[in-house]
């Protein structure tokens, strides 16, 4: 079976493509924004990187959110809910972990289908 990577360089790839299923790199918001705006940025990352693979967010399997800090919940959950209504939820899970940089407050990966 082909696999196919998008956005690849030396260190990962911000997709892969195996069979009919959408694997995301973590995508995150720029530093200095608020958790709002850097999950509308990541949010806006997934979709590009969907609609580059050949899906979009209706077809969501699974997505992992991890948050710097759980506090930002709510404001995390103010911009998802939203950006997924009118679609079927895919299965989700969020937690609380040191992300790459301090500067970081939200990172969201995401497996999809395609077609």
């Amino acid at each position: 079976m082909t696999i196919t990577r998008i956005d690849t360089d030396a260190r990962m790839s911000q997709a892969v493509i195996h069979g009919d299923t959408i694997y995301l790199a973590g995508q995150v918001g720029e530093p200095g924004q608020d958790v709002a705006e850097q999950t509308r940025t990541a949010l806006a990352e997934v979709d590009a990187l969907l609609a580059q693979a050949g899906s979009d967010k209706s077809k969501l399997l699974m997505v992992t959110i991890w948050l710097a800090d759980m506090a930002d919940f709510a404001a995390m959950n103010a911009v998802w809910d939203p950006w997924i209504a009118g679609v079927a939820a895919p299965a989700r899970a969020t937690g609380e972990a040191k992300l790459a940089s301090p500067d970081y407050k939200v990172e969201i990966i995401a497996v999809a289908a395609r077609g």
